[in-house]
């Protein structure tokens, strides 16, 4: 009877820390306004499939969505990098400004295999009120012989060093 009895206590002592803790918060979730980030987006321009490993190309689109409802933002920089973590392609020439809830979006065609399975993008934004940071991400489509593969891959900020 005594074992049963702190085996309950236990089970509730465990419970009761589980309930009362705080949730964690995931990277990238942290909602606190900004006036601006550097934001890392992984991307895949191919997967690999198989025991061969084939790759499976993919169409990539890099989708920045303003979610302030009041203020606008300016996108600075919008680069992709390879699997090595060479400079493949400048989007921006100059700043584009994205008003309140409006989205830009920019594309990597399928046939574009450069990427390669590490390819990413590096997004700058800056703003001269702070402002809710845009939600960054990408979005991988393909379909081969009937098979249809569709994932996303959430940006994370990056802190750079001074």
């Amino acid at each position: 009877m005594k074992k049963s009895c702190s085996f309950a206590y236990f089970i509730i002592f465990v419970l009761s820390i589980y309930f009362f803790l705080p949730l964690p918060v995931y990277a990238g979730e942290k909602i606190s306004l900004s006036d601006g980030q550097t934001i890392y987006v992984p991307a895949y321009s191919h997967i690999y499939i198989g025991s061969r490993e084939q790759h499976f190309l993919l169409t990539v689109t890099l989708s920045i969505r303003n979610i302030d409802p009041k203020h606008q933002i300016k996108i600075t920089v919008v680069d992709y990098y390879e699997t090595q973590g060479k400079l493949l392609k400048k989007f921006l020439e100059k700043p584009v400004i994205l008003n309140p809830l409006e989205s830009l979006r920019y594309i990597i065609p399928e046939r574009d295999k450069a990427g390669g399975s590490g390819a990413n993008f590096i997004v700058e934004w800056k703003s001269d009120k702070l402002a809710n940071p845009p939600i960054v991400e990408s979005i991988m489509i393909s379909t081969k012989s009937r098979q249809g593969v569709s994932f996303t891959s959430r940006g994370r900020e990056v802190i750079i060093s001074k």
